[in-house]
Parts: structure tokens; C-alpha cells; sequence
């Protein structure tokens, strides 16, 4: 590494891997150790090339559509969420399901069936083409629940008057940016109402508060992440915001060094999929040039999920 003006590395807590991305991980090693090779899983367990290809590494074949697993085969369903017919197909065809979606995107999942039991119109705030925002509007095929990603589009929004409305969100959205579009939404439907508890989740929450803060403290925001991780990209933005470059990169190979000049301090992060390993490296090659890393608590994070049902019952079967 060339002379290099940076002399301290702030490392974010929380940082990394999130209570339902460490559940659904660990979900697909497990279930190769109990059925070993190949096990199949539905989409990118989540969204980090490097947790993905350690995976493949061990026996796990991702794939997009079932279609492409033969029947009877283990599927594990990814961390993002999943559409009921796909529950549906593999059942039909006699597969074994692991289900790893977050418990939190599960909960957004129910809330979709009960606001449409109860009478209401559902908005929901996503961004389109996201995968866990499909798995989602999918439980409601026979309506059409406009999908909020901007003002404009809440500007655009033509859904009449019903009287009973609820916006609904995806869970690894902007803080700042959702409460700009859920005002936007009580201004033009007085009527509207919250889930009973916030969709965004707490990781992305402590997250983002966690980078606003190292924002503040540091010359240049490094950010470990896949560019299609949505919490990553928002923790980049989030970053931007608060006025400091912020760079988004899946691993110090991705680093540029002509984004260190004149930078004494960087402040690390990284999103809720990345894996700690990506960040040691990175910080491994700033204390190789003479930086000084410390920690930088925001707020202390020890949330787990229990693993998957289907898991649990294996285990105590087995025990």
C-alpha cells in the first residue's frame, strides 16, 4: 500500500450480519450437514456474494425458480421472503422445505392477509423488482397493491378514499427517506395507518443510526456490501446524507486508494449480510499502513432467532 494519510479506522457496532441473516446462514449449513450433497436454495440465501460462494463452496446449488431442482430435493428458502405458490409447487412435488425467511419479512407477510380480512386497502413502500417486496404483494394475487418507492409516486397515487387504508413496508428500507413518504401519505389520506409495529427492522434501524453517527466522526465512510443488498445501499445513502463520501464495496479489492486523499479518518460498516471475515480484511489493510482501528458503539445489538421449524424438529427428532 502506497503512504497513506489515514491514521484511524472507526469500526461500526452494529455492524455485519443481522439475527435473521445469521439465522438463514447457519439454516443452509445445517441442512447440508444433516442431508448432505446437493442441498438447493431458492434465490441467494441473501445478498453477499461472498456468503454465497462459501456456501457453494459446502454443497448448496442456488437457483431462481424450482424448476430447476428435481422433485423430492431439499430446498431451502431464502432469508427475502417467498410467494405462497411456491410453497404450493414444492409440496406439489414431494420436496423437502427449509423456510429461512427472516422472521420479520414473515410478519409483513401475515399483516398483508389480515389488513385485506379486516377490509382495508393496503399501500406498501418498497422498491420495485426487489424480491422480498414479489414474495409480499404476492399474497394478495387478485389485488393491486400500488408499490410506493418515491414522493412523486405517493403524488401520483390514485386509490380513491377508502376509508380504511394501511401502508406496509419492506423491512431493509431508509429510515429518513420512508418518513418522508409515510408523511407524504398522512397529508393526502388523513385516514391512513401504521402496522402496530414498524416493518422496517430493528437491524436496519440500529444500522443506520449506528453509520449516521460514524457518518459525523469520520473523513470517509466505507461501507462492506453487495451492490444488490438493499440495507447496504441504504447504509451507503445514509452516509451521504450526513455530508462524507461513502463508498460501497464487497471487499478491499474494490477499494480505490485515490479515495484516501487527504483522509485521516475512515469509518467502517457493513450491511446486514455482509460477513465479519470482509471486514477484518479491510481493516487488516489499514493497520498494515500504520492505522490505529477502535471500536465505534452506537448501540449494543444481541437479538437471535430461533432456526427454522422444520430444523428444530429435526434436531429434537434426532436427539
Amino acid at each position: 500500500m502506497e503512504q497513506s494519510s489515514v491514521n484511524k479506522v472507526l469500526l461500526a457496532a452494529p455492524r455485519g450480519f443481522c439475527a435473521g441473516v445469521a439465522r438463514a446462514v447457519k439454516a443452509v449449513e445445517d441442512t447440508l450437514e444433516i442431508f448432505g450433497e446437493p442441498v438447493y436454495v431458492k434465490h441467494e440465501i441473501v445478498h453477499n456474494k461472498h456468503v454465497v460462494e462459501s456456501l457453494a463452496a459446502q454443497g448448496a446449488i442456488t437457483i431462481e425458480t424450482l424448476a430447476e431442482a428435481p422433485d423430492g430435493a431439499t430446498v431451502v428458502f431464502s432469508a427475502h421472503g417467498s410467494p405462497p405458490e411456491h410453497y404450493a409447487e414444492a409440496k406439489r412435488r414431494h420436496m423437502r422445505i427449509i423456510d429461512a425467511t427472516c422472521p420479520l419479512v414473515t410478519k409483513v407477510h401475515l399483516e398483508v392477509g389480515r389488513f385485506l380480512k379486516d377490509g382495508y386497502s393496503i399501500v406498501y413502500i418498497g422498491h420495485r423488482g426487489h424480491i422480498e417486496g414479489f414474495g409480499v404483494l404476492r399474497e394478495a394475487p387478485d389485488r393491486q397493491i400500488p408499490i410506493i418507492e418515491t414522493l412523486a409516486d405517493v403524488e401520483k397515487l390514485d386509490i380513491g378514499d377508502p376509508e380504511k387504508l394501511v401502508y406496509l413496508t419492506q423491512t431493509t428500507l431508509s429510515l429518513d427517506d420512508t418518513a418522508g413518504i409515510i408523511a407524504a401519505l398522512q397529508k393526502k389520506y388523513p385516514q391512513i395507518v401504521a402496522p402496530p409495529l414498524s416493518d422496517i427492522c430493528f437491524a436496519t434501524t440500529n444500522r443506520q443510526e449506528a453509520v449516521k453517527a460514524l457518518a459525523k466522526a469520520s473523513d470517509l465512510v466505507l461501507i462492506l456490501g453487495s451492490k444488490n443488498s438493499s440495507n447496504a445501499l441504504r447504509l451507503q445513502e445514509t452516509a451521504h446524507a450526513e455530508g462524507t463520501a461513502a463508498y460501497l464495496i464487497d471487499d478491499i479489492s474494490e477499494l480505490d486508494p485515490a479515495w484516501l486523499s487527504g483522509v485521516a479518518t475512515v469509518g467502517l460498516s457493513a450491511g446486514a449480510s455482509a460477513p465479519e471475515n470482509v471486514v477484518e480484511e479491510v481493516v487488516r489493510y489499514f493497520e498494515a499502513a500504520g492505522a490505529a482501528a477502535e471500536d465505534f458503539v452506537v448501540k449494543p445489538e444481541t437479538m437471535t432467532f430461533a432456526a427454522p421449524l422444520e430444523l428444530m424438529q429435526l434436531k429434537k427428532s434426532s436427539a
